[in-house]
């Protein structure tokens, strides 16, 4: 097996790791610092004795964490080396996706696959509301990847790149309530903090107006702060010809025959990522960079994350790891009530009054022709989680609580 291959050609670890090239054998050399190890791989995990026992997950699903809970269940006490969040990112067609899941079952976390319009499209009753764009306005019909790929300078293409980084805002949420009620750490692929890479991308492409750039900065400053910025970024980098050519291989049509993922498009997506998105994010989170031009081994990955020390950031004012030293087990509670509890509040912060950009603008009458059509349906005659017996009396269905505000 050919090792160069296999191990990374390129690895950014801010402060501690030098990678050697291929050329040179390409292993890596710890420069000088003891470590204490932290997250843990399912290979070093079952080596160990087994952990002391934990609080069984809390059904943050279907109960409020409220404050008298907070007295009796402590947030931390779930906690172990791998209740982290991990973000994988890359450019399109990385085999992120693949990557991610393995990754996520090797170290025994939660996999969150990437963030799409299904989010804002399939409602809780199982509806696709795609199924009613023939019937309505083009204005308020549904516009998707597969739509903007096809047509990336539709009217509809600045509200899909804000829907998206809604996606990912409430995926985010939904990611960090889980980590705080079960313990068990989380592998997303990309984030709303790399999700603006995407918006300038198009901006530079001229798909969107400087109208859209400015609600979508607007909207993101509005919310961003209110997350917890993620322990670990790795970024799958793969050059722009070799994306193209992935692009080929998968062979999906509105990416094969579409108008969006030009070259010059994601050369732009890559010089964000590069000169932005991982600069700023290594101010806080810690970083690995891989070449995955020819792919890569999980194991290698894992080996490589075992070696991170996450809990060397002790200093008060050092801006590493800031958003996970809460020093009070009351402020864990907080933090802990705000995503399992008030998701509504957080999503109505993304509700910025601006109408000054008329593409995120619908109509009146075309918003009352898109309600009336939707809501005439019999799968919409009643609110979620209601339905009508024989009787004519209306009941309540069990819906999770934590999916009423989606």
């Amino acid at each position: 097996m050919n090792k160069g291959k296999n191990i990374m050609a390129t690895l950014i670890r801010t402060t501690f790791v030098k990678v050697l090239t291929p050329a040179q054998g390409g292993k890596i050399s710890v420069c000088g610092l003891i470590q204490n190890r932290s997250i843990m791989g399912k290979a070093l995990r079952e080596s160990l004795p087994p952990p002391p026992p934990k609080p069984a997950p809390f059904d943050y699903v279907n109960k409020d964490y409220t404050w008298i809970r907070s007295l009796f269940d402590r947030t931390t006490h779930r906690f172990d080396e791998n209740t982290k969040v991990v973000v994988v990112e890359g450019p399109v067609a990385a085999s992120k996706t693949e990557f991610a899941k393995s990754l996520a079952e090797d170290l025994g976390m939660k996999h969150y696959p990437e963030a799409n319009m299904d989010i804002h499209y399939i409602r809780p009753n199982g509806c696709d509301l795609r199924m009613f764009d023939s019937q309505i306005p083009e204005d308020t019909r549904t516009f998707d990847h597969v739509d903007f790929n096809r047509n990336p300078n539709h009217r509809l293409a600045g509200n899909f790149q804000i829907m998206m980084y809604t996606a990912r805002y409430q995926q985010y949420i939904d990611a960090l309530a889980h980590l705080l009620n079960t313990g068990q750490g989380v592998v997303l692929e990309r984030s709303p903090y790399s999700d603006f890479v995407f918006l300038e991308a198009m901006f530079h492409q001229k798909y969107i107006s400087k109208g859209v750039r400015s609600v979508y900065y607007e909207l993101r400053n509005n919310t961003i702060e209110e997350l917890m910025r993620p322990h670990l970024v790795i970024y799958l980098d793969v050059p722009v010809p070799k994306v193209m050519e992935a692009i080929k291989c998968r062979n999906l049509e509105h990416e094969v025959n579409g108008k969006a993922l030009t070259q010059e498009f994601l050369t732009e997506v890559e010089r964000q990522y590069k000169t932005k998105y991982l600069r700023d994010i290594s101010t806080h989170a810690e970083l690995l960079v891989y070449d995955w031009s020819g792919g890569g081994e999980v194991e290698v990955v894992v080996e490589d994350i075992e070696r991170l020390n996450f809990e060397q950031y002790t200093e008060r004012e050092e801006p590493k790891m800031k958003d996970w030293r809460i020093p009070r087990e009351v402020e864990w509670a907080d933090q802990r009530k705000l995503y399992t509890n008030s998701k509504h509040y957080l999503m109505n912060l993304l509700g910025i009054p601006r109408l000054d950009v008329p593409e995120l603008i619908t109509s009146a009458d075309d918003a009352y022709e898109r309600e009336k059509v939707i809501y005439g349906h019999p799968e919409f005659q009643y609110m979620e989680g209601y339905t009508e017996k024989e009787s004519g009396l209306l009941t309540k269905n069990k819906i999770p609580k934590y999916y009423e505000y989606v």
